[in-house]
């Protein structure tokens, strides 16, 4: 199975990463969860596979938001890490939920049972989209849909500190795969995409997590290509940030004497639905 994953993905969210990642990534806009929810016209529970689950981030907003209270039959999680799969374990306590080792190529979900996929945060990791829409096609019923959602940092010209702050990381990429709309558009207008599904739908919310310092240092350090850097390297890192946020470009204080701002995000959903 681990050869279905980019390298970095392996280390840098290996075990001994789950604990920061899921501490400090953010969660997701409630109105991005109604949205989802009214993409199917079932009043019948629906059974929703989530690839890429992770440490169930996504998972538990899902099963907690009060639009999906009586709406999910069964959310069966495919996750490849097991460092990841094991602290989803411990922190999704559902009986509605379950979760396995898989890929975007192969859930081993059964054909035609799902009315719902969704990947948060994670399908810029996909390594052959062809595959994918496949396996996408084959475990969606007639009437079921793909969800790709993010929590984009892309605020740039809003907040000159995120600027500063993705500009100060990205030059640790090395090749990683990054979320590029222009590179998912590309991909989704292929001949593999558009015989199996409709054209995308795109929607997106402003989102304001609130955050500080510390959240904001352990947010850069848990980019998969910084968590596999070398201890000298992770310092220089912190020290950068230190300066960065003192200088404070852009920066909107929620209390500014308990240290909270606002990160800006943008959140992106998009839709295929299946021919």
């Amino acid at each position: 199975m681990a050869t279905n994953v980019h390298t970095i993905a392996q280390t840098g969210f290996g075990t001994g990463t789950n604990e920061l990642y899921d501490r400090i990534r953010p969660s997701y806009p409630s109105e991005s969860l109604s949205y989802i929810r009214q993409l199917s016209k079932s009043t019948a529970p629906l059974n929703i596979v989530e690839i890429g689950a992770g440490t169930g981030i996504f998972t538990r907003v899902l099963l907690t938001h009060p639009e999906w209270a009586t709406s999910i039959g069964a959310l069966r999680a495919i996750e490849p890490s097991v460092g990841m799969r094991d602290f989803w374990t411990k922190t999704v306590k559902d009986d509605r939920a379950t979760i396995i080792e898989g890929t975007f190529d192969s859930t081993g979900v059964e054909d035609g049972w799902a009315d719902l996929i969704v990947i948060a945060q994670a399908f810029h990791w996909c390594l052959d989209h062809s595959k994918a829409l496949a396996e996408f096609a084959r475990i969606l019923n007639k009437d079921g849909a793909v969800v790709l959602i993010w929590n984009l940092e892309d605020s740039r010209e809003a907040a000159g500190w995120v600027a500063q702050l993705c500009n100060r990381r990205e030059v640790h990429e090395n090749g990683t795969p990054q979320f590029r709309l222009n590179f998912l558009r590309q991909s989704f207008s292929t001949p593999g995409y558009t015989s199996l599904f409709h054209p995308m739908e795109e929607k997106e919310w402003p989102y304001y997590a609130l955050t500080t310092e510390q959240i904001v240092t352990e947010r850069q350090l848990s980019w998969s290509y910084i968590s596999v850097l070398p201890p000298d390297e992770k310092a220089k890192m912190v020290e950068d940030v230190k300066v960065i946020l003192e200088r404070g470009d852009g920066k909107v204080w929620i209390n500014k004497e308990e240290g909270t701002y606002q990160y800006p995000y943008t959140t992106l959903a998009v839709v295929s639905r299946k021919k």
